[in-house]
């Protein structure tokens, strides 16, 4: 199977790769570089047999003309994210998001198989308006709680693109899946999610810890069992022309639990001092699998304490 990863070279692209390569199979990856980095861990994959790497700017129409054809999958993983780029630039955030999908649309061909990466953002508006249920499924109202709010550039940004993908694949007859991320968290993350910044400050003696968000919960999922998501969709015919949850909801945490957890993996000792959360943030999230374990039979493996602590290690190298 030959695969092409856009924005591979990011963090859930990363993983995806080298699940792929261990699987036997061709990968390719454009990305621009500006999100994913070109460090020791990406080096180390990209010497990998089976596996080509470009440089590319998805929302120029020149590096879609130089794709080759002939994928027996595509994953559009490219986006810019993170609350601090999104608060900062909104606009990029729109601009980039859009384009890159709406450039896949006129560049797929009729009979490929594409799976569209987007988030559980899409939805927070509708959990912090009491009309959605948590756990959450893929049929809850999708709404936007104030689209002067810069936060939302990134939901509104996703929501197109589902929308395109979805509709382009009835209307260009190629074969498309939506996969809603929630709180997917691992090595090789960056540093702008509540994971990796508390454990890194946790690392460099922060006393006390500040947590941020510390009375809200999420259901944390390691990349590893995410990565086994998108496999198992990408092999279910019955998937097409589906919105996914992926996710891990056997493990509802507590931010503040979380701290607690990340203090004693990497040995620190610190007060936990709760601070207020993000703009926007939602106070709970959590998905209902239902649909993704009908359609996969898919369950996560890797427990939170398993995650977090292959993660603390990571960033403590």
């Amino acid at each position: 199977m030959k695969a092409l990863l856009l924005g591979g070279a990011g963090f859930i692209g990363f993983h995806l790769a080298n699940r792929l390569l261990d699987d036997g199979h061709e990968v390719s990856i454009v990305d621009d570089f500006s999100r994913g980095r070109d460090d020791a861990d990406f080096a180390a994959l990209a010497r990998r047999p089976r596996l080509a790497v470009a440089h590319g700017d998805l929302t120029d129409p020149a590096t879609w003309r130089a794709l080759p054809r002939g994928w027996d999958q595509i994953y559009l993983l490219a986006a810019v994210v993170g609350v601090r780029n999104v608060e900062a630039d909104p606009v990029r955030v729109v601009r980039v998001n859009s384009l890159a999908v709406l450039h896949l649309l006129d560049w797929i061909a009729a009979g490929e198989h594409v799976f569209f990466a987007s988030t559980s953002e899409v939805y927070a508006g509708a959990v912090d308006a009491g009309i959605a249920p948590v756990p959450t499924g893929e049929s809850t109202p999708v709404t936007v709680g104030d689209v002067t709010a810069p936060r939302y550039a990134y939901a509104v940004s996703k929501l197109l693109g589902e929308a395109a993908v979805l509709h382009g694949a009835r209307a260009g007859d190629f074969r498309a899946v939506v996969g809603r991320f929630h709180n997917v968290y691992g090595p090789r993350m960056g540093t702008d999610h509540a994971i990796p910044e508390l454990t890194l400050r946790a690392l460099r003696g922060e006393r006390p810890l500040r947590v941020p968000g510390a009375a809200q919960t999420r259901a944390f999922c390691f990349v590893d069992d995410a990565v086994e998501a998108m496999v198992r969709l990408m092999a279910c015919p019955e998937a097409d022309g589906r919105i996914v949850h992926i996710g891990d909801d056997t493990a509802e945490t507590g931010i503040a639990d979380l701290a607690k957890l990340i203090l004693r993996l990497t040995g620190a000792d610190a007060e936990i001092e709760p601070a207020a959360g993000a703009p926007g943030a939602v106070n709970r999230r959590c998905p209902d699998l239902t649909r993704l374990r009908a359609l996969t039979g898919y369950q996560p493996t890797v427990s939170l304490e398993e995650g977090v602590r292959r993660t603390v290690e990571w960033y403590r190298r």
